[in-house]
Protein backbone atom coordinates (compact mmCIF):
# COMPACT_ATOMS: atom_id res chain seq x y z
CA UNK A 1 0.00 0.00 0.00
CA UNK A 2 1.29 4.00 -0.83
CA UNK A 3 1.29 6.25 1.71
CA UNK A 4 -1.31 8.17 -0.68
CA UNK A 5 -3.65 5.58 -0.11
CA UNK A 6 -3.14 5.63 3.79
CA UNK A 7 -3.63 9.41 4.19
CA UNK A 8 -6.96 10.76 5.60
CA UNK A 9 -8.08 13.85 6.93
CA UNK A 10 -8.36 14.92 10.29
CA UNK A 11 -12.16 13.50 10.65
CA UNK A 12 -11.35 9.90 10.42
CA UNK A 13 -9.19 10.66 13.82
CA UNK A 14 -12.70 11.56 15.29
CA UNK A 15 -13.12 8.27 17.09
CA UNK A 16 -10.22 8.02 18.91
CA UNK A 17 -10.07 11.51 19.67
CA UNK A 18 -13.26 11.18 21.72
CA UNK A 19 -12.12 7.86 23.11
CA UNK A 20 -9.50 10.42 24.67
CA UNK A 21 -11.50 14.19 25.30
CA UNK A 22 -14.74 12.16 26.66
CA UNK A 23 -13.34 10.82 29.63
CA UNK A 24 -12.19 12.34 33.01
CA UNK A 25 -9.33 14.11 32.40
CA UNK A 26 -8.11 14.76 35.90
CA UNK A 27 -7.26 10.75 36.38
CA UNK A 28 -5.12 11.72 33.01
CA UNK A 29 -1.25 11.48 34.06
CA UNK A 30 0.90 14.32 31.79
CA UNK A 31 4.31 14.75 31.70
CA UNK A 32 6.14 18.39 32.02
CA UNK A 33 7.54 19.52 29.25
CA UNK A 34 10.28 21.45 31.22
CA UNK A 35 11.41 19.32 33.98
CA UNK A 36 9.77 16.00 32.74
CA UNK A 37 8.28 15.13 36.40
CA UNK A 38 5.07 13.03 35.66
CA UNK A 39 1.72 13.48 37.65
CA UNK A 40 -1.90 13.60 37.30
CA UNK A 41 -4.05 16.25 36.36
CA UNK A 42 -5.92 16.32 39.28
CA UNK A 43 -2.48 17.17 41.45
CA UNK A 44 -1.32 19.97 39.24
CA UNK A 45 -1.71 23.53 40.60
CA UNK A 46 -5.01 25.24 39.23
CA UNK A 47 -4.40 28.93 38.64
CA UNK A 48 -7.88 30.07 37.53
CA UNK A 49 -10.16 33.10 36.87
CA UNK A 50 -13.44 34.06 35.31
CA UNK A 51 -11.49 33.65 31.88
CA UNK A 52 -10.23 29.99 32.11
CA UNK A 53 -7.59 28.01 34.12
CA UNK A 54 -3.92 27.68 34.19
CA UNK A 55 -2.68 24.42 35.41
CA UNK A 56 1.01 24.21 36.76
CA UNK A 57 3.47 21.53 37.39
CA UNK A 58 3.70 20.93 40.88
CA UNK A 59 7.15 20.41 40.65
CA UNK A 60 9.05 23.25 38.65
CA UNK A 61 5.71 25.25 37.99
CA UNK A 62 6.20 25.41 34.42
CA UNK A 63 2.69 26.63 32.83
CA UNK A 64 1.57 23.06 31.53
CA UNK A 65 -2.37 23.66 30.22
CA UNK A 66 -4.03 26.68 29.24
CA UNK A 67 -7.80 26.92 28.87
CA UNK A 68 -9.67 30.31 27.83
CA UNK A 69 -13.44 30.37 27.69
CA UNK A 70 -14.59 33.22 24.80
CA UNK A 71 -17.61 33.78 23.71
CA UNK A 72 -18.75 30.59 21.45
CA UNK A 73 -15.02 28.73 22.32
CA UNK A 74 -12.99 27.20 24.13
CA UNK A 75 -9.81 27.24 23.85
CA UNK A 76 -6.47 25.11 24.85
CA UNK A 77 -2.97 25.21 25.03
CA UNK A 78 -1.11 21.50 25.90
CA UNK A 79 2.02 22.85 24.84
CA UNK A 80 3.36 23.04 28.32
CA UNK A 81 2.88 18.99 28.46
CA UNK A 82 5.18 16.64 26.57
CA UNK A 83 3.27 13.87 27.08
CA UNK A 84 -0.55 13.16 27.95
CA UNK A 85 -1.22 9.05 29.15
CA UNK A 86 -4.83 7.57 30.97
CA UNK A 87 -6.13 4.54 31.85
CA UNK A 88 -7.55 2.42 29.04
Amino acid sequence: MRIEEMRLDGNAAGGILRQIFAREMTAAVVTCAGCGSSAPVATLLDYGGDMGVILRCPVCDAALVRVASTPGWLRMDASGVAMWAMPA
